[in-house]
This record gives structure tokens, C-alpha cells and sequence, in this order.
């Protein structure tokens, strides 16, 4: 494209000479500036998964519904796990701008209404409709990524998104506090605002507008089917983590969730625009990578949701001092993130990351399994920063991973599977590792009791059952370690755009399912 081509355009740094980078056209501060609006609105998407842990209690105060507190976390992951696939497809279809643009009024929406919500009931609405938005502020954002940078490159600025990822994750306990403590719940919500309106604002002025086909059908079967089957499916999961047993909700919601599933398998096999291709699962890079995200999902939330409860509950600190402990899991995890991510860049390998990622996670679940009543601040400490680094090394990599592997093509849908699989795996994760805490609690407490007194053997209580949640992870993560040496180490390609693909080695995609 010649300079004036470039201006008409609308790109002033091509046109003034820059190298451009990726195939539209994009300058190395023009990415930096597209990367800083995809960023906050994934630090908001990530941040609300766990920013309202710590205003529960105040909110069900509030609303005097005990009974109902949970489904304002549960509400949110639903509508942000069942909606991301949908995202990945529209987007490939209808441009990534519009709709990453879409899901974000969609949480700002949803943000404002959360705040002025006059009952427990409305609350939990508006925190789906948050969720709307959150479940394409994820997979749209590093579909964008994947369309503007070529993958050689990719390792050093996705390598910061799993720091933002990470650090949303980790702090979001510790701001809910803050303003639980300083101002009001409600401002849990509406500090999502400014933040969103700012990266809307820059993506809109920076981001160009895609041209995508405009011919395609939606799948509207297949995506009742995935809606429906993972929406009941996470709910029979959450009714029976709740009651660290199988209720008759759960028995009957479980298996027709499980039988919409198998029947959007069948539907997808023969949609003419599948909302996820099958033919992606014979990748293999593919398929390994859902399934570590998957596993990853499951162990990152576990280590976050109990870690908080057990310094509240046990050490008894303040929920602001219980976000700032967590504060060593996220150095670590910072450090490896985007350390791994400059690596790859430079040497242009993966896998060795994903594997010795998967290790030290599976390691420092095992030490945090060790957590006592009086576990020194620096041993826990010490914990916290192994786990943080195992996953820093393999998070975001995964991501790239499968980016590398499939054409541009399905570049929308095949990334938001691999986040969808993650989201899905906190879900399970938090809901299964939480009814063992519960269930063993419950085997332990009167024993504990009867030994150390009321006050004491109830914090040997939970500090054992959280023990045994975080040694049923242990072999969970020693199976994503071997499944890491199934990963092909692909040779990461050194451009993008449609015909890239072909020209390294990757087959392109085909027109049907």
C-alpha cells in the first residue's frame, strides 16, 4: 500500500513512513495503543470473577437473602462461560471491532445496573447481563490479537495479557475489600465504569473497522443447544458444590445438560456455519490446548477462592489484607508471564514453557496442600509464588499455541474456545473443589472441636478440609503435566493475514463442518 493509500485509509503511521506491523497495516505504537484498550477490557472481564467475593456478605446483609448470595458470583460466570463461543463465531463473521465494541456496552450495562439494584434478585440479573459482556471482552480481545500480530511476535504482548489476566484475578478480592471497607458495595459495580468507558474510547478511535462477509447464517440451533446445555450443566455443577452433595436439582438439570451437549456435538457435525467447527478437535494443538485449559481453569480459581477464606476465617485478616496476601501469587505468575512471552518471541518455541509451567503448578498445589493453622506469612508466601509462576508460564501460551496452528479463518472460534474451556474449568473447579472443603469440613470439625475447643477447632477444621480440596488438585494437575508432552512445538509463523497460513505450513480452513 502506498503512503496515500495509507492516509485515505486512516493510518498516519504508515503513511509517515513507519514499519508497519501485521498484515492491516498497524505500527509498533499503534499496537501499543490497540493492546492498552484490549487490556482494560480484559482487566474488567477478569476482575469481576472476583471482585464481588469479598462483598457478599455485605450485599446479603442488605438484601436479607443468605440463601441467594452465591448466584450473584454463579450468574455472571453462566452468561460469560455459555457466551463465549457464541463471540468467537459473530466476530469472525461479522468483524472484531462492532462486536468486541458490542460486549463491552453490554458489562458497562450491566455494571450500572449491578449498582442500583434495589433487590438480591435484580442484582443477580443485571450480573448476567454483565456476564454477556464479560464472556466476548475475553475471547474477542485476543482474537484481535491474533488478527494484528503475526505469532512470532505475539509471545511478547500476550505475555502480558496473562500478567493483566493474573493480576484482575488476584487483586479483584483485594479492591472488592477496599470498597467494601471505605465505601459501599455498589461501588464494587460502578468502578467498572470509567475504566470500560476509556477502552471503549480507544478502541474505538484506533482499531480499524474489518470487513467480514455479511452472507453468513447463524447457527441459531447450535447455539440454543451449547447455551442451554453448558447454562444447565454449570447450574446441576454449582447446586451440587453448594450442597457438597447430589440434590434432586442437580440429578435432573446434570444429565439433560450433559444430553444438550451430545446433541449440539451431533448438530455441530452437520450445521453448514458450525458455532465451533469439529474439524478444529482434529488439530491436536487444539485439542491439547482445551484440555490444559480446562485443567487450568479448574486449579488457578480453586487457589484463588479458598486462599482468601483461609486468611479471613483462620488468620482472621481484613478482607483488604486478604487480597494484599495474594499478593505473592501474582509476582509470581507477573515474572513468568512475561518472561516466557519475551522468550518465545526471541526463540520462537512454546512447548518447553507449557511443560515445565504445568510442573511447578502441579508442585505448588501439592505445598499449599501442607497449609496449617500457623503457617509462617513467608512459607505461604513461598506457596502462593511457585503457583503463580506455574501458571505463568503455560496460561497465555496455550493461547498462542493454538493462534499458530489454525488458519485465519477460524482465528475468532478457535480462541474463544480455548478461553470458554478455561472459564469452564474455573466453574467446575470452584464448585467441585468447594464441596470437598465443605463435605470434609464436615468429617473433621466435631474432632477438631472436642481437642482444641470451639474457636480453635473450627479453624483446624476448615484449614484440613481446604487442605484436602488442594490435594484432590494435586493429581488433576499431574495429568496436565503429562498431557503437556502431547503438544506439537510448531514453528511460530512470522506473519498473519489469510494467505499466511498456507504459506508456513498450516492448512487452511475448509468451507464446510
Amino acid at each position: 500500500m502506498s503512503a496515500t493509500a495509507a492516509a485515505r485509509a486512516g493510518r498516519p503511521e504508515q503513511a509517515r513512513g513507519h514499519q508497519p506491523v501485521g498484515p492491516e497495516g498497524y505500527s509498533h505504537r499503534a499496537i501499543l495503543v490497540i493492546m492498552s484498550g484490549l487490556m482494560l477490557g480484559m482487566f474488567l472481564a477478569a476482575l469481576d470473577q472476583t471482585i464481588v467475593s469479598t462483598a457478599l456478605t455485605r450485599i446479603s446483609e442488605d438484601f436479607h437473602h443468605l440463601n441467594l448470595y452465591s448466584w450473584v458470583v454463579t450468574s455472571y460466570l453462566l452468561t460469560s462461560t455459555v457466551t463465549t463461543p457464541l463471540y468467537g463465531k459473530i466476530s469472525d463473521q461479522f468483524g472484531r471491532k462492532r462486536i468486541f465494541e458490542l460486549a463491552i456496552v453490554l458489562f458497562l450495562a450491566g455494571s450500572a445496573l449491578s449498582g442500583l439494584s434495589g433487590s438480591m434478585v435484580q442484582l443477580i440479573i443485571f450480573r448476567g447481563v454483565q456476564g454477556l459482556g464479560g464472556g466476548g471482552l475475553f475471547s474477542v480481545a485476543l482474537s484481535i490479537v491474533g488478527d494484528v500480530i503475526p505469532p512470532r511476535d505475539r509471545g511478547r504482548y500476550q505475555g502480558y495479557f496473562g500478567a493483566v489476566f493474573g493480576v484482575a484475578s488476584v487483586i479483584g478480592p483485594l479492591i472488592g475489600g477496599f470498597l467494601v471497607d471505605q465505601a459501599s458495595w455498589r461501588w464494587v459495580f460502578y468502578v467498572n465504569l470509567p475504566i470500560g468507558i476509556v477502552a471503549l474510547a480507544v478502541i474505538s478511535r484506533v482499531l480499524h473497522n474489518d470487513q467480514r462477509h455479511r452472507s453468513a447464517r447463524i447457527d441459531v440451533i447450535g447455539s440454543l443447544l451449547s447455551v442451554g446445555g453448558v447454562a444447565l450443566f454449570l447450574v446441576a455443577v454449582q447446586s451440587a458444590g453448594q450442597d457438597a452433595r447430589l440434590t434432586g436439582t442437580s440429578l435432573v438439570l446434570g444429565p439433560v445438560g450433559l444430553a444438550m451437549v451430545a446433541a449440539f456435538v451431533w448438530w455441530e457435525s452437520r450445521a453448514a456455519e458450525p458455532i465451533v467447527p469439529l474439524r478444529l478437535f482434529r488439530n491436536s494443538v487444539f485439542s491439547v490446548s482445551s484440555v490444559l485449559s480446562l485443567i487450568t481453569g479448574a486449579v488457578m480459581f480453586g487457589a484463588i477462592i479458598f486462599l482468601p477464606q483461609y486468611l479471613q476465617y483462620v488468620r482472621g485478616v481484613s478482607p483488604t489484607m486478604s487480597g494484599l496476601r495474594l499478593l505473592a501469587l501474582l509476582a509470581g505468575l507477573l515474572t513468568t508471564s512475561i518472561g516466557s512471552g519475551q522468550l518465545i518471541s526471541k526463540l520462537g518455541r512454546y512447548k518447553i514453557y507449557v511443560v515445565v509451567g504445568t510442573a511447578i503448578m502441579a508442585v505448588g498445589m501439592y505445598l499449599m496442600s501442607l497449609i496449617g493453622v500457623s503457617t509462617s506469612a513467608l512459607a505461604l508466601d513461598a506457596m502462593m509464588l511457585v503457583v503463580g509462576a506455574g501458571l505463568g508460564l503455560f496460561m497465555q501460551t496455550l493461547v498462542l499455541a493454538t493462534q499458530n496452528s489454525i488458519a485465519m479463518a477460524d482465528m475468532g472460534v478457535g480462541t474463544s474456545a480455548i478461553t470458554f474451556f478455561r472459564t469452564l474449568g474455573g466453574a467446575i473447579g470452584a464448585a467441585v473443589l468447594g464441596a470437598v472443603l465443605i463435605d470434609q469440613e464436615k468429617l473433621v470439625s466435631g474432632a477438631d472441636i472436642a481437642r482444641y475447643g470451639h474457636a480453635l477447632g473450627t479453624a483446624h477444621a476448615f484449614t484440613t478440609a481446604m487442605d484436602r480440596a488442594f490435594l484432590w488438585s494435586v493429581p488433576i494437575a499431574v495429568v496436565a503435566f503429562f498431557v503437556s508432552f502431547l503438544l506439537k512445538d510448531l514453528h511460530l509463523r512470522t506473519s498473519t493475514g489469510h494467505g499466511a497460513a498456507a504459506r508456513e505450513g498450516v492448512a487452511p480452513a475448509p468451507t464446510g463442518a
